[in-house]
Parts: C-alpha cells; sequence; structure tokens
C-alpha cells in the first residue's frame, strides 16, 4: 500500500480551550443539565470535552493503521473563528494555536506539518504572524477561507499573505470559508436540505469562484514561488470547464479557452471527499501532477479517498503521484527553503 500523504487534515486544538469557555454565543464550552462540561457548537450538537478536542496519540495510531505516512494540519472549520476575533484576542490564540502545531511536528519528526491559522481581522497583523510561523519547524503556510478569493476584488486584501508566501516558498491552502463579518452559512438551518445545501452546493460554488479568481486572472503573476492548493478538486471546475470552453468559443472567441488556462496555472488541488469519476475527471483537466491527497483528516475520510483512487481509472502513476509525490515535493520545497533561511541567520 503506497503511503498516503494528507494535505487536508483538520485539527481541534485543546488550546484553546479556556477561551471557549469565556464565549457567550456558541462555539462555546459550558455545562449541561447534568453538569458536565460539553463543547456546544453550530450544525454539531453538543460533544463532551474528552471528545471535542483531537488527540495525538489517537491520530498517530488511526495515521498508522491507515498508510498516512503524514498529516498535514490545519484548523477545523468550527474553530476557525479564533481567527474572526478582535485582535487583541485572535493574534494571542493563533499564536498559541501555531506554536503547538509546530510543537506537535517537532514532538513526531517526519509525521505531521501543519498550516498557520492567521488572525484575519487585520491582515498586517496576519502576514507579520505568517512571517513569524514559516520560522518554526513544521509549520508550511497557513489556511486561508475561501470567500477572499471569491472575486479578484475580493483576493487584493490576501496579497500581504502571498508576498509571505512568495518570498518563502510556502502553501497557501484555501479551504471554503468565511472572512471576519461575511454572513455564513448562506442558507439557514430550518431551509429544506440545508446541509446539501450549504455543505455542497454553496462549498462547491464558492469554490469554483475562487479558482476562476486564481486561474483566469493574472493575481498570481506576481508570486511565481508560492504554492497554492485548493481543496475538494477546486469546486466543479472539472466537469464545467467543457461549458466554459462552448460560452468562450461563442463569446470571446479571441480568447484563450478556460481548460487551456486551468491546465497551465500553478494551482494544486486536493480530492477530499470525491469519487473515481470525479477524480478521473480532474486528472484529464488538471493533470494528476497538480493533485495531492485529501481526507478532512477522519478514518472514514481517509477509507474514503483511497478506495476513489483505487477506483479511479487512471493508471499506477498518477495514484502515485497523487498519494504521495506531489505532496512529497511540495513539503520537501518548503523544508529546503526554510532550511536555507536558517543558514543565512546564523
Amino acid at each position: 500500500m503506497t503511503a498516503m500523504i494528507d494535505i487536508h487534515a483538520h485539527w481541534r486544538p485543546a488550546e484553546v480551550a479556556d477561551a471557549l469557555r469565556a464565549r457567550t454565543r456558541e462555539p462555546r464550552i459550558l455545562r449541561n443539565s447534568d453538569g458536565v462540561e460539553v463543547l456546544k457548537a453550530p450544525r454539531m450538537g453538543e460533544a463532551p470535552l474528552a471528545e471535542a478536542f483531537d488527540d495525538l496519540d489517537f491520530h498517530l495510531a488511526r495515521m498508522d493503521r491507515q498508510g498516512v505516512e503524514v498529516s498535514v494540519l490545519s484548523l477545523l472549520g468550527s474553530f476557525c473563528w479564533i481567527e474572526a476575533q478582535p485582535l487583541d484576542v485572535s493574534g494571542p490564540l493563533c499564536r498559541r494555536v501555531n506554536d503547538r502545531l509546530s510543537a506537535i511536528c517537532q514532538e513526531h519528526p517526519g509525521r505531521f506539518a501543519a498550516f498557520a491559522a492567521l488572525p484575519l481581522v487585520d491582515i498586517s497583523a496576519a502576514a507579520a504572524e505568517l512571517e513569524r510561523v514559516l520560522g518554526l519547524p513544521g509549520m508550511i503556510g497557513a489556511q486561508i477561507p475561501g470567500n477572499a478569493f471569491l472575486t479578484s476584488k475580493d483576493a487584493e486584501a490576501m496579497r500581504p499573505l502571498f508576498e509571505v508566501a512568495n518570498r518563502h516558498r510556502a502553501v497557501l491552502f484555501i479551504h471554503h470559508g468565511p472572512r471576519p463579518g461575511d454572513a455564513f452559512p448562506k442558507v439557514a438551518g430550518d431551509t429544506d436540505n440545508a446541509r446539501r445545501r450549504n455543505g455542497t452546493l454553496d462549498m462547491q460554488a464558492s469554490l469554483s469562484s475562487a479558482m476562476v479568481t486564481l486561474c483566469l486572472t493574472d493575481y498570481l503573476a506576481d508570486y511565481p514561488d508560492a504554492t497554492v492548493c485548493v481543496h475538494n478538486l477546486g469546486g466543479n471546475i472539472p466537469y464545467e470547464v467543457e461549458r466554459m470552453d462552448h460560452r468562450c468559443l461563442l463569446d470571446t472567441p479571441n480568447e484563450e479557452l478556460p481548460s487551456s488556462r486551468f491546465r497551465k496555472a500553478k494551482v494544486y488541488v486536493d480530492c477530499n471527499s470525491f469519487g473515481p469519476r470525479a477524480i478521473e475527471a480532474a486528472v484529464r483537466l488538471y493533470g494528476a501532477e497538480r493533485i495531492v491527497c485529501g481526507t478532512d483528516g477522519t478514518e472514514f475520510g481517509c477509507d474514503w479517498t483511497r478506495k476513489a483512487l483505487a477506483e479511479a481509472d487512471i493508471g499506477e502513476d498518477a495514484r502515485d503521484q497523487i498519494l504521495h509525490r506531489n505532496a512529497a515535493a511540495m513539503l520537501a520545497g518548503v523544508a529546503k527553503t526554510a532550511q536555507q533561511e536558517r543558514a543565512a541567520a546564523e
């Protein structure tokens, strides 16, 4: 069994427990009717504290059992609230989480890497924190909310983060989610099929918009040394691109076809939560060299991804690229740059 490198492995940090106890709105820690402390979060119900945060030994045992060589940790969406707090709150919380993520990487060399959490209420402060964490062992970049890239105008605010990432040859992991102040989720919980609408329809459409911003504009031209990865196959692009090409030929026939521009772009995508047919479509569009593994950091997600890749008609070489080689090269590039920077500073 080829060892997997999991770029998309979410983490629930216990380091924010005290901050959760102080909150008056969900997510928050409170005592239930039995006097037991629980984490209560929107759409997630209540969880006893013993189950609310990730346990390192449990995670490592699962990785060993499922053949995951490296997990790249990032905040689970329901914990990303820390990034949207006022700077005097979000700054210290993000630093605490990032320092612990780096410590996990140091405690288990070769098993973990991590994306930083950033105080997104202040992009200058976020850029400074990214600069800081890229000097810490195991930290390879940052997770950024997908709503920041719905249009090129939205994306302008993120340029300071790209400048830091470009300078350090780091990775920016773009994950569906709100910017501070965004109304989120879009569909209210009392709407029919709210989970399907929010968790698939809106998520995938939003990621598609982010890919259009990143691949069909010149936004990334100034950042040739930054690596960008968008989750869930970059939205619906692999099976909507033929429609885009069709409209391009009708509406703007002198313009380069979108399929060509997506293929040339330097944006990676992960295959989290998708099945064999979607992975085949993504390989045809992007090329196997631009796809990495993602599992959400769960046992179910890992089993799902391995099964999807095993059943996909893409060939063994492409399968190996997606499972391991592409991400290994990505991580090695960041590690080499970090080593060179540390040596130059000595």
